[in-house]
């Protein structure tokens, strides 16, 4: 199978869908693997290191498409890349449709095989694919939050540490996830006094019991998030909903209640965002403010550090992609339950319940065409 690596053009996204490292086991696995010329450059990865790896360097965006029956990329196509999908090509990469109704409309008509890394899920409710760049978000938002809470940034000017005789800051982290539990690690590390929000009991349970340190947990409604937020300095939103849009848990009156130069970071933004205040932003244009609070709702929060992201998501989706180029699509999801619930369109139709939902369009079971395709005709 041809393997298509393009390079990311979206704001200021630096990372790469492969390593060197995946091309290797995917061309020792008999495959071809097309690599977009300085498609790794912004990783620190260079296009010599991939050629010894075995890729094929190509010289175009067009090419890395164009002679792919599998593309593997990172973030979603680019209205400037539509017209490079085809009919029956896979698509491979972090789609987050329910927040993007042009898009879905998009690869419905282009008949594209589109399968999203974030909705890929085990049985027992884990998102293998969703997990690394979730860890890399998660832990970058304290970081982020910390800076733009510094004066000369607009922020109230507070240390989250706080130092002997001055209190710590306050951060509350809504949902309790792996987004909200790499948050908490790292406020919890920076000495700032942390409160996580969750419906799930068990799970506050759990972070009650592995994170230490000054951890506030609560069980997460609209007064306790209210109370919550209002005392915050920063607002981490860690909610997931997989494959659907996220329910706008803070709303904009509670942000109005927040303290001028507070932060707002929500990370879930890529799927609509939880934070009723919150709109999509650019690494080259990251804040806004409202009602004097700082807000920072970047959709590719990972790719700052894409050299670590780069590594972490190719661990995490190379697995997926070596079963995608050996056996196949149709074998592929047949045989695996976690990559079948990755499929989000295929055959000109929505295969993902809450993308359909989202936008009024037809839902059709991925196991209705299996089945089809299986069934033997009668002449």
């Amino acid at each position: 199978m041809n393997v298509g690596v393009p390079r990311e053009i979206k704001d200021n996204e630096y990372r790469v869908a492969m390593t060197p490292a995946g091309v290797h086991t995917l061309v020792e696995a008999g495959h071809t693997v097309l690599v977009e010329t300085q498609a790794g450059a912004s990783s620190g990865i260079p296009d010599e290191r991939y050629r010894v790896a075995g890729a094929k360097i190509v010289p175009t965006h067009a090419a890395a498409f164009g002679e792919a029956n599998l593309v593997v990329k990172v973030k979603e196509p680019l209205p400037e890349e539509y017209d490079l999908l085809r009919p029956s090509q896979l698509l491979f990469t972090y789609l987050h449709l329910a927040a993007n109704e042009d898009l879905t409309r998009q690869l419905v008509a282009r008949g594209v095989t589109a399968i999203a890394y974030e909705t890929v899920q085990a049985s027992d409710g884990a998102l293998p694919l969703l997990v690394p760049m979730s860890e890399v978000a998660g832990r970058m938002a304290l970081q982020i939050a910390a800076h733009y809470l510094e004066r000369e940034n607009g922020g109230a000017g507070k240390l989250l540490a706080g130092v002997p005789g001055v209190p710590p800051g306050e951060v509350v982290i809504v949902g309790g996830g792996v987004v909200g539990a790499n948050a908490a690690q790292i406020s919890l590390g920076l000495g700032a006094h942390t409160t996580v929000l969750d419906r799930n009991l068990e799970r506050l349970r759990y972070l009650d019991l592995v994170l230490h340190g000054n951890l506030t947990t609560l069980a997460a409604n609209p007064l306790h998030t209210a109370e919550a937020v209002a005392r915050a300095d920063v607002v981490v939103g860690a909610v997931l909903v997989p494959g659907a849009r996220t329910p706008r848990v803070v709303t904009r009156g509670m942000v109005a209640n927040m303290r001028p130069g507070s932060v707002v970071v929500d990370v879930a933004i890529d799927q609509g965002g939880c934070v009723e205040t919150a709109r999509p932003t650019t690494h080259s244009h990251p804040t806004y403010v409202v009602d004097g609070v700082i807000h920072y709702c970047v959709t590719n929060i990972p790719g700052a550090v894409p050299n670590t992201s780069t590594v972490a998501l190719t661990n995490a989706t190379l697995p997926y992609v070596l079963e995608l180029a050996n056996r196949g699509f149709e074998a592929a999801v047949g045989a695996d339950s976690a990559l079948a619930r990755g499929v989000n369109v295929h055959g000109g139709c929505v295969t993902y319940q809450p993308v359909a939902e989202a936008f009024g369009l037809e839902y059709r079971a991925l196991a209705e065409f299996l089945k089809r395709k299986s069934t033997p005709t009668t002449a």
